[in-house]
């Protein structure tokens, strides 16, 4: 069958070494695969073409998931499905669902502008990010009233979460069907680019990222970890990362998307 990756640019803008290694074996195993970015064509919104077999959605921008709802009207078959994406990159039903399934997750609210937050900032730090953020951006911890009235100017709606007190470094949780990997790294506003240093998968946090995937509906996705005093706390939950620093995902990463492609197929 034929299957298209819908891409985002990347930073360098240089191909995915893991989905290079990805689409290798997609072909070695008799598909074609193709990818583009969807914002660098003129694509019909009043009548959709589907020309794939199988699409997937490795983009996280709006453009592009907007025109994957498109194409999931449309009777395409998107991988991850097109409505988990939707809840994972939305903060606010994100959090409410987390809760729902059991995944230890901080105190989380929703606002249109930062000074609405003053009375829980009063109370402790905050985190303050966009409602459908993705690599980091927009990212603020504020410990006080001062810095939450210093913040710039930002377009709503935004989560507040309450601060979770870690060891300083983020745990990266990559998931692939049954498969978890996690790694350390230190949380800026470029490390989405960097690897982080692979550790082992404790328990706690297997069964957190199993929670979100039957829960959500998602098979390639991957859950940020602060790992607080009290337990690890699941903080974010991005579809289709980048895997960097796992060990060997490619064929892991492979699989599950042929396995999708044999559910298409049947």
């Amino acid at each position: 069958m034929k299957i298209t990756f819908l891409l985002t640019r990347r930073v360098p803008d240089v191909p995915s070494p893991v989905l290079v290694e990805v689409a290798r074996h997609l072909r070695a195993a008799g598909h074609e695969v193709d990818g583009w970015i969807p914002e660098d064509r003129l694509l019909p919104a009043h009548e959709v073409q589907v020309e794939a077999d199988m699409y997937v959605l490795k983009s996280h921008t709006e453009h592009a998931l907007s025109y994957a709802a498109a194409l999931h009207d449309a009777g395409a078959h998107v991988v991850n499905d097109y409505g988990a994406c939707l809840l994972a990159q939305d903060k606010v039903t994100a959090a409410r669902l987390m809760r729902e399934l059991g995944v230890p997750t901080p105190d989380t609210w929703v606002a249109q502008r930062p000074e609405q937050a003053a009375d829980l900032v009063g109370e402790g730090p905050l985190i303050i990010k966009p409602h459908r953020g993705h690599r980091g951006a927009g990212v603020h911890l504020v410990q006080d009233r001062s810095e939450l009235a210093a913040l710039p100017a930002m377009d709503g709606p935004l989560i507040v979460q309450r601060h979770v007190p870690g060891p300083g470094e983020d745990l990266k949780v990559y998931v692939a069907g049954e498969t978890v990997w996690a790694v350390r790294k230190t949380f800026d506003a470029m490390s989405f680019t960097r690897p982080g240093r692979p550790v082992p998968v404790t328990p706690e946090v297997y069964e957190a990222a199993q929670r979100v995937r039957h829960g959500f509906g998602l098979e390639l996705f991957g859950v940020d970890v602060i790992e607080s005093p009290d337990g690890p706390m699941v903080v974010d939950v991005n579809y289709f990362p980048g895997y960097k620093g796992c060990p060997e995902p490619a064929p892991v990463i492979a699989e599950t998307l042929l396995a999708a492609a044999r559910v298409v197929a049947a």
